[in-house]
C-alpha cells in the first residue's frame, strides 16, 4: 500500500460529480427521470479510470487491485443477495402475492399506522435477520404496494423501510457491524447492545411520531380481495429471517413457495413462465449489480493508493489534539468521524468499521473512551452513512426496487437523519454514563 494521500480519493469525488452532478443539471432543465439519464454504472467510469492513471506500478498490478476489489467476498455476496431478492419480488408480484399482502396488510392496519406499521416490521425483521440487504429485499415491494394502494409518497414509504432496516441492522447481535464493532473494540456484545439501544430507542421513536403524522392523513380505499395462500411467501420469508436462516437460503425458499402458489392458483402460470419472472427478476437488478461491483473495484483501488489510510492519519492527528484536554468528547468524536469518513469512501458499513477499528480502538485508549462506547459508536455512524449516501447498498436496492433515483429516497430516511442527531447530542452531554467494568480479555 501506498503512504496516505488525499489524491487517491479524488476518483469517488469524480464518480458523485457525475452521478450527482450530472442528476441536479437535468433535474433543473426540467428533464424527467433526471437522475437516470447518466446511470451510474457509466459515471463511475471516468473515476475507475482516474484511479488507474493514479496508481503506481505496472498497468496489469493496477488493474489485478481492481479485479480483487471486485471479486471481494463482501460484494459477491451482495451481489448473490440482489440476483435472489430481484427474482423473488419479481415471482411474488407475478403470482399477486404483493397485491394480496397489501390488501391483507391495510385491512388490519389502521390508515394513519400504516407507516410506523412498515417501520416496526422491518425493524423487527432486520434484528432478527441480522442484515438489513435481505429485510430490504423482503419488505420493499409490499412498501411499494402500500404507497400505490394510498396517498403516501412512494419516497417516503419506501424510505421508512430502508430506516427500520437499518435499525435492525445497527441493533442485531448477529449483524455483521454488530461483530466487527465488538470485537475490533474488544467488548461484549450484549454491553454493546444495551448502551446502542439507549441511543437508538429514542431516535426509533422520534422516526415514529414523525411517520405518524405524515401518514395521519392517508386516504385507503377499501381493501381488495385477498387470498391468504399468496401471502405465504411473505410469511414464510419473514418467520425464516426471525429464526435467523442465512438470508440468500430465505429468498431462495420464497421463490419457491411464490412460485408453487402460482403454479397452484394462476391459471396459466407455468414452469416457463415462473422461469422468465426469475430472470426478469435478475434483469432488474443489472444496474445495482453492476454498480456494486465496479465501486468494490474503485474502493481497492483507494485503499491500495493511501487514501483511506489519509483519512485515518488526518483523523489521528485531529484527535492528538485535544489529547491534553480532560474528557472524552473530543475522543468519541475522533472515533465517529473516522468510520463515517472510511464508509464514504468504501459503501459499506462493515468493511468500513473493520478498516477504522483500530484507529478507533487507539484513539479510545488514548482518550479514555470506553470500549463499549467506541464500539456503540462506530457501529452507530456507520450505519448513518451506509444509510445515507447514494452509492450505498441498501439505498442502491430500495430505489431499484421502487424505480426510484437514490437521492429521492434519502432524504426521506429520516430515522438515519435523527440517529446521527441523537447521537451528537449523546457525545455533547456525555449519555449515557456507564458503569466501570473490570479489565476483561475477550475470546
Amino acid at each position: 500500500m501506498d503512504k496516505p494521500s488525499p489524491l487517491a480519493l479524488t476518483p469517488l469525488a469524480l464518480f458523485l460529480l457525475f452521478f450527482v452532478g450530472s442528476g441536479l443539471w437535468y433535474q433543473f432543465q426540467g428533464t424527467e427521470f433526471a437522475f437516470y439519464q447518466i446511470s451510474a454504472p457509466v459515471a463511475i467510469l471516468p473515476a475507475i479510470v482516474l484511479a488507474v492513471l493514479l496508481a503506481k506500478g505496472p498497468l496489469n498490478e493496477r488493474i489485478n487491485t481492481f479485479i480483487e476489489g471486485v471479486g471481494d467476498n463482501t460484494i459477491i455476496t451482495m451481489v448473490l443477495i440482489y440476483l435472489l431478492a430481484g427474482a423473488f419480488a419479481s415471482v411474488a408480484k407475478a403470482v399477486g402475492g404483493v397485491d394480496a399482502t397489501v390488501n391483507f396488510g391495510l385491512s388490519v392496519i389502521p390508515p394513519a399506522f400504516v407507516l410506523p406499521g412498515l417501520f416496526v416490521i422491518a425493524a423487527f425483521v432486520a434484528t432478527s435477520m441480522g442484515t438489513s440487504m435481505g429485510t430490504i429485499a423482503a419488505i420493499a415491494p409490499i412498501a411499494v404496494g402500500v404507497a400505490e394502494a394510498t396517498e403516501l409518497s412512494l419516497p417516503l414509504t419506501v424510505a421508512t423501510v430502508v430506516g427500520g432496516a437499518m435499525f435492525g441492522d445497527n441493533l442485531s447481535i448477529i449483524s455483521d457491524t454488530t461483530i466487527a464493532a465488538t470485537r475490533t473494540q474488544g467488548c461484549a456484545m450484549r454491553d454493546k447492545f444495551k448502551l446502542n439501544f439507549k441511543i437508538a430507542l429514542p431516535a426509533a421513536l422520534l422516526t415514529l411520531v414523525w411517520l405518524w403524522f405524515q401518514s395521519s392523513t392517508a386516504r385507503v380505499e377499501v381493501p381488495g380481495d385477498y387470498d391468504l395462500i399468496r401471502v405465504l411467501p411473505y410469511l414464510a420469508v419473514l418467520v425464516l429471517a426471525v429464526l435467523g436462516v442465512n438470508v440468500m437460503l430465505v429468498l431462495f425458499v420464497g421463490i419457491l413457495l411464490a412460485g408453487g402458489v402460482g403454479l397452484v392458483l394462476t391459471p396459466d402460470y407455468n414452469v416457463a413462465q415462473w422461469s422468465q419472472d426469475i430472470y426478469a427478476g435478475y434483469t432488474g437488478m443489472q444496474e445495482i449489480l453492476i454498480l456494486s461491483l465496479l465501486i468494490g473495484g474503485l474502493g481497492a483501488m483507494m485503499k491500495s493508493q493511501g487514501g483511506l489510510a489519509w483519512v485515518s492519519s488526518v483523523i489521528d492527528r485531529i484527535s492528538r489534539i485535544g489529547k491534553r484536554e480532560p474528557g472524552t468528547r473530543s475522543g468519541e468524536l475522533s472515533i465517529s468521524a473516522a468510520v463515517a469518513l472510511t464508509n464514504v469512501c468504501t459503501a459499506n458499513n462493515t468493511v468500513a468499521i473493520l478498516l477504522a477499528g483500530s484507529l478507533a480502538r487507539d484513539i479510545a485508549q488514548r482518550h479514555d473512551v470506553d470500549p463499549r462506547r467506541s464500539a456503540s459508536l462506530i457501529d452507530i455512524f456507520s450505519c448513518v452513512v451506509q444509510g445515507l449516501i447514494p452509492y450505498g447498498a441498501q439505498v442502491l436496492l430500495a430505489a431499484s426496487t421502487a424505480k426510484l433515483s437514490p437521492l429521492a429516497l434519502i432524504g426521506n430516511i429520516y430515522y438515519c437523519w435523527l440517529l446521527a442527531l441523537v447521537a451528537l447530542v449523546s457525545i455533547a452531554v456525555g449519555y449515557p454514563r456507564l458503569k466501570v467494568q473490570p479489565t476483561r480479555q475477550l475470546a
